[in-house]
């Protein structure tokens, strides 16, 4: 029985050491073959090794089992892109775009939403930019969260802003009255 079975493993094994063989023929062409022809001087080819490369291991996904916090983070960076710390946005009729700068890029079946002051704006949406209107005037808070279907893997750190908006009491936007025409004489 061991027999048989050594015999069948070595004939496995056949097709894997299988030689390549090299020949000229009759017109001039050459071939390359795993049987050379008989009656034909045919060199042995000799192949370089086979290149391979591992993969990447797969992302860290929350839920499984390492209760690592680092474990739970599955982009590198997720975190608003465009807006200025340190000086208030000027933006008369409160209409602004945040930027999402994400890496590596966002995966296919993953999307992205919006947290405005704590609440979601909008919906989920595959896009970087979230275009924000009639914000009101004053400081607001803003971060986004990634989520893989219905379920949030990750949270960028909320970034704090402030919007300039002329105020509707303001006497700049008081219309001026219309002058009342003089009678013609």
């Amino acid at each position: 029985m061991r027999l048989i079975v050594t015999c069948l493993l070595a004939a496995l094994t056949l097709p894997a050491s299988a030689e390549i063989y090299k020949y000229t023929d009759a017109n001039g062409n050459t071939v390359f073959t795993n049987q050379p022809p008989l009656g034909t001087n045919a060199e042995a080819v000799s192949l370089p090794p086979v290149n391979t490369v591992k993969s990447p291991p797969p992302p860290t996904m929350p839920g499984n089992g390492q209760g690592n916090a680092a474990a739970t983070q599955v982009y590198e960076v997720l975190e608003i892109a465009n807006l200025p710390d340190a000086e208030a946005l000027r933006s008369n009729d409160g209409n602004l775009t945040i930027d999402v700068r994400i890496e590596p890029q966002l995966r296919i079946g993953d999307s992205l939403q919006l947290l405005l002051d704590g609440q979601p704006y909008g919906g989920l949406t595959n896009s970087q930019q979230f275009p924000l209107s009639n914000i009101e005037r004053g400081e607001h808070s803003v971060s986004v969260q990634a989520f893989s279907g219905d379920r949030l893997i990750q949270q960028s750190p909320t970034v704090t802003f402030a919007i300039q908006r002329v105020s509707t009491n303001s006497p700049a936007r008081v219309t001026p009255p219309k002058p009342t025409p003089r009678p013609a004489n």
